[in-house]
């Protein structure tokens, strides 16, 4: 059953020489469709207008790739808190078995024959000016702010070379994906109210660390409704599509960046720009029961963490404990809580890092971590550490996309914080991300999400940093059966291992799925995060147990697809109820 939809009504004046019926939407009156069934092919954003794009795509002849680099591009500009093209993240795609396509002149070729599973990491990278101590005091002391406002935290952005990695997987031309986006920034849609919301509460930051003020400030307070017109975004976009990713990595946009980075003085370079690669990278791939997870290899944790707490709870009972009962809770919170200790110490860029992760994911090392969780009390993160090994030589968004061809893909990707750095590109209207916060800018110092790290995450020149982004797919039998992800900083990895959980083991639908509460648990601090709606019944069992329990608000946004059983193809797409997240679909 659908929830009631919210309609964004046109209140400023159309602009100029643009006609709607050209339009694959309309950005001056659309709805929040947060559940949809589908025969074709879906797509879950967290806007209306990228949602929207991704099936307009998908109804032009496009693949799930095809749309989801549209829904990207879209996110750019509809979504500005984490959508982006200054930011990174990453890809995960199952292609399926399909039969050899003609290739047409123009366009790019079509998935193989055979199919298969892919991984794509578009990470941002730190600078080659980085230094290890970068944000430390002459006295050793951490100055966190450096790493979280202001051009100092941006690290190289990778979301341009990751789309041009995924669209050779795609159909359709280029030109054809991107127009949508140029149109959204050229013309302007009107706002949400929670966009309102999150640019208004914004407003000082963005004075504060700008040196030319962004579209995003004005003299009143954004309301919804409110038109937002982003022409510098448009042109960076246009020179995208003429030029590809040197249109971005190179040419008039580089330019303005590194005028950005004299102004503010940042420290990415020409060379920095120039020298970014996306890389494709093996997905990480493992049974769970019936199932096989394919998710994002490291520098996403979700490669160890996720495959550490699958793999730990496969073999209990959970279904008979029931969904959010005190045993489940219980046994989750502990599973958490040493997958995050093993997080903190061993866990970074494998390119610059040996991570064990062999030994990380082993069932002979996870029984090992299993006989620390105690029967029935709380677990102390103060004597919890990090498994001992055998030596051996929260601004971030999601998206899902499926077709009938069985194509999905799973994308999260992100400027960090809420409007990453605060900093836009003057001339060039994008913002740039604050991912130098992810690394450990002092081994034992948290980030902005209260991680903490070592040497497996410290900062080095060209080293990408380590993140919680897990997108992710699960295969019955070789074919897509869910297709799952969402934003959330370190609380993206607990939700997406919880919204497995709840299908897999609690066989509950999408829908509660992605809407019923979600706990949190990330070893330090020693804090079982739940949120509203959380049965009070276990909140109050739970500490009785001794555990420190308490109430934050939303925790992520998880998009879900769920391919529904059936000779013909027909899935459940879900947005999540937390914020403007849309399912479209046909």
């Amino acid at each position: 059953m659908l929830r009631p939809a919210i309609t964004i009504f046109l209140i400023s004046l159309l602009p100029t020489r643009y006609t709607l019926a050209q339009q694959p939407v309309n950005p001056y009156s659309y709805h929040i469709q947060k559940k949809t069934t589908v025969t074709h092919g879906a797509v879950v954003s967290a806007h209306p207008l990228a949602s929207q794009v991704g099936v307009s795509i998908l109804r032009q002849g496009g693949n799930a790739v095809d749309a989801a680099i549209a829904t990207q591009l879209a996110l750019a500009v509809v979504y500005p808190a984490a959508g982006n093209i200054g930011g990174g993240g990453f890809c995960v795609a199952h292609l399926a078995k399909s039969p050899a396509a003609t290739h047409k002149p123009g366009t790019a070729k079509t998935a193989s024959p055979a199919g298969k599973d892919i991984a794509i990491d578009f990470r941002e990278k730190a600078p080659a000016a980085a230094t290890r101590d970068m944000y430390l005091d002459a006295n050793g002391n951490p100055q966190p702010n450096l790493s979280v406002n202001g051009h100092l935290a941006a690290g190289v952005p990778g979301t341009v070379a990751g789309i041009f990695s995924e669209y050779k997987y795609a159909r359709l031309p280029f030109a054809k994906l991107i127009q949508p986006a140029i149109d959204l920034a050229e013309n302007g849609f009107v706002i949400t109210a929670a966009e309102a919301r999150d640019l208004n509460s914004s407003q000082g930051a963005f004075k504060n660390y700008n040196t030319v003020q962004p579209v995003f400030v004005k003299g009143a307070a954004w309301k919804a409704g409110d038109t937002l017109i982003q022409k510098d975004l448009a042109a960076t976009l246009r020179r995208i599509r003429d030029q590809g990713a040197k249109g971005f990595y190179e040419g008039q946009t580089a330019q303005l960046i590194l005028q950005e980075m004299k102004r503010g003085k940042g420290i990415i370079t020409a060379a920095d720009l120039k020298d970014y690669t996306a890389k494709e990278r093996q997905p990480t791939i493992f049974p769970y029961k019936d199932y096989t997870i394919v998710t994002m290899p490291l520098p996403s944790s979700g490669e160890v963490v996720l495959r550490q707490m699958m793999k730990m709870v496969e073999t209990q009972p959970l279904a008979s404990y029931g969904f959010e009962s005190v045993k489940a809770v219980h046994l989750m919170t502990e599973v958490e809580r040493l997958a995050y200790a093993d997080r903190a110490q061993y866990l970074g860029d494998r390119d610059f890092y040996s991570v064990p992760v062999d030994q990380l994911t082993s069932r002979a090392y996870l029984q090992t971590r299993m006989k620390e969780i105690p029967a029935d009390k709380a677990g102390a993160s103060k004597d919890v550490r990090a498994g001992v090994l055998s030596p051996k030589s929260e601004e971030t968004t999601h998206l899902d996309v499926i077709d009938a061809a069985g194509n999905a893909v799973s994308i999260t990707t992100t400027l960090n914080g809420g409007y990453g750095c605060k900093v836009v590109v003057a001339g060039a209207g994008f913002l740039l991300n604050n991912e130098m916060d992810d690394f450990s800018i002092k081994p034992g110092v948290p980030n902005m999400y209260g991680a903490l790290g070592t040497e497996a995450n410290a900062i080095v020149p060209g080293k990408r940093m380590l993140s919680s982004m897990t997108p992710t797919i699960v295969l019955d039998k070789g074919k897509v059966y869910l297709v799952v992800g969402t934003p959330g900083g370190t609380t993206i990895t607990t939700s997406v291992f919880q919204t497995l959980v709840d299908i897999l083991d609690f066989q509950m639908d999408a829908d509660n799925a992605v809407n019923q509460p979600k706990f949190h648990h990330q070893w330090m601090p020693d804090v079982v995060y739940v949120e509203p709606g959380f049965p009070a019944a276990t909140r109050d069992s739970l500490k009785v147990m001794g555990y420190n329990v308490a109430q934050r608000g939303s925790i992520g946004r998880t998009e879900v697809i769920r391919v529904l059983p059936g000779s013909q193809f027909q899935a459940e797409a879900v947005g999540d109820s937390r914020g403007d997240d849309t399912a479209e679909g046909y």
